[in-house]
C-alpha cells in the first residue's frame, strides 16, 4: 500500500471523456478478461453525440450542472462500485454490467431536449428521471435490444430519483436490484466529490429554481443546506441504497493500490471547506470558490 493516498482527482482527468472511458474499459477487463466492448463503446459514443448536439432528433445539452462531465463522473463511479462489488464476491452477468453502464451513461438524458420541444432542459428537472426511461426504452429497441432488457433498466434508472420509495420499485433479480442501488450511488459519489462541485451549486440552484423546485430563497441559503443535504445522503446510503458505497475502497485498493475511499474523502472535503467558507465570509462566499467563479447574473463563466 503507499503511505499516503491521493487525492480523487489526481488519478486521472475526468473532464477528459476520452480518458474516463479508457479507464472504464481498464476496470471492465479486470472483471470481464474478454468482456466485449462494442455494445458500451457504442452507447458511450451516442452518448456524446446526445449531448453534444449532433444526436438525430434532440438538441444540444442545456443544462451546465447535469452536463457531459457529470454523466461521465456518474458513468465512471458506476463501474468502479461494479468492480469493488466483485473484489469482495458479488457476482454480475456481462449482460447486467452492459444495461448497468448503458443506464449510468444516459441517466440525465431526460434534461435533452427533443428538437419540437421548447426549454430550457432543467425546466424538466422534476421529471427528468421519467423522460431518461422514455428515451432508453427507444434507444434500446433501436439497437436491438429486447423489452426484457429496456425493464431491467428502467427499474435501474427509477433508483436515481431521490424522491423515489426503493420497496415501491420492482426489481427481476437480485442482480438488477444491486445494478440500480449501484447507479443511485454513483450518481451521488461522482457530483459530490467533484474538484468543483462546490462552484457548481450555484448552477444547481439555477436548474432548480427555473424548475419551480419549493423552498427555494438565495443561492447562499442553499450552500447554507448543502452540508444537510450531505447528511440526507449517508443516511441513504445506509438504508435507502444498501451501503453500496463501501465496494469504492476495494475498487482503490485493488485497481490503485490505495486503501480509501476516495470519493468520500473528497466529499467530506468538500462538505468541510464549504463549512470553513459560509462561517468566514458569508455572503462573500465567491471569493473563496477560486477554481471558476460562476456570476449568476450572467451566463459566462469567467475561469481564474
Amino acid at each position: 500500500m503507499r503511505e499516503k493516498a491521493e487525492n480523487l482527482a489526481d488519478l486521472l482527468n475526468t473532464k477528459d471523456s476520452s480518458e474516463v472511458y479508457n479507464e472504464v474499459v481498464e476496470i471492465l477487463s479486470l472483471i470481464f478478461p474478454r468482456f466485449d466492448f462494442v455494445p458500451v463503446e457504442r452507447a458511450f459514443h451516442d452518448f456524446l453525440s446526445l449531448f453534444e448536439g449532433s444526436y438525430q432528433g434532440y438538441k444540444k445539452c442545456d443544462t451546465r450542472y447535469h452536463d457531459v462531465v457529470h454523466s461521465t463522473d456518474t458513468f465512471l463511479s458506476m463501474a468502479r462500485l461494479i468492480h469493488g462489488a466483485t473484489v469482495k464476491g458479488v457476482s454480475f452477468s456481462e449482460k447486467g454490467v452492459v444495461l448497468g453502464l448503458i443506464s449510468a451513461v444516459f441517466h440525465d438524458a431526460g434534461y435533452i431536449l427533443q428538437d419540437e420541444e421548447e426549454g430550457p432542459g432543467a425546466a424538466f428537472t422534476l421529471t427528468h428521471v421519467l423522460r431518461s426511461i422514455t428515451f432508453i426504452k427507444k434507444y434500446l429497441l433501436e439497437k436491438g435490444y429486447s423489452k426484457e432488457d429496456y425493464r431491467f433498466c428502467e427499474a435501474i434508472l427509477k433508483c436515481t430519483g431521490l424522491n423515489v420509495e426503493m420497496k415501491e420499485i420492482l426489481f427481476f433479480s437480485e442482480e438488477n436490484e444491486i445494478l440500480g442501488k449501484l447507479l443511485g450511488t454513483a450518481d451521488l459519489l461522482g457530483q459530490m466529490s467533484d474538484r468543483m462541485y462546490l462552484e457548481k451549486l450555484p448552477l444547481l440552484f439555477k436548474e432548480f429554481r427555473t424548475a419551480h423546485i419549493d423552498g427555494l430563497s438565495t443561492v447562499l441559503n442553499f450552500l447554507r443546506d448543502t452540508p444537510n443535504f450531505f447528511k440526507m445522503t449517508l443516511d441513504r446510503f445506509a438504508n435507502e441504497l444498501m451501503g453500496l458505497n463501501r465496494y469504492a475502497r476495494d475498487h482503490f485498493r485493488v485497481r490503485w493500490g490505495i486503501d480509501e475511499d476516495l470519493y468520500m474523502a473528497a466529499i467530506r472535503g468538500n462538505i468541510s471547506y464549504l463549512k470553513f467558507v459560509l462561517e468566514k465570509c458569508g455572503d462573500d462566499y465567491s471569493d473563496y470558490f477560486r477554481r471558476i467563479n460562476y456570476r449568476l447574473a450572467e451566463k459566462e463563466v469567467y475561469s481564474y
